[in-house]
């Protein structure tokens, strides 16, 4: 499973989105990785996700923007663990 959280420094939701997805694959079994993407150093990136950050993405499909809760991060992620 690839987990992509797009980002950028400064971002207090990014901040909440990171810690909300650390706690969460945190606690999955076996543990899952987190990829993260400063979208400020790519201009593309700024382009594609600049006024929707933080977003999650779960092996190529948008599941969160803004905020997601640790109860719909987790339906979202043991449905694709299966």
């Amino acid at each position: 499973m690839t987990i992509t959280l797009y980002s950028r420094p400064g971002c207090h939701l990014c901040d909440e989105m990171k810690a909300v997805l650390q706690r969460v694959a945190d606690s999955m079994t076996p543990p899952i990785t987190v990829e993260e993407v400063d979208i400020s150093t790519d201009s593309a990136l700024e382009a594609l996700y600049g006024l929707e950050i933080p977003v999650l993405v779960v092996d190529g499909r948008k599941v969160a923007k803004f905020r997601v809760t640790e109860g719909e991060l987790t339906r979202v992620l043991t449905g694709r663990h299966r």
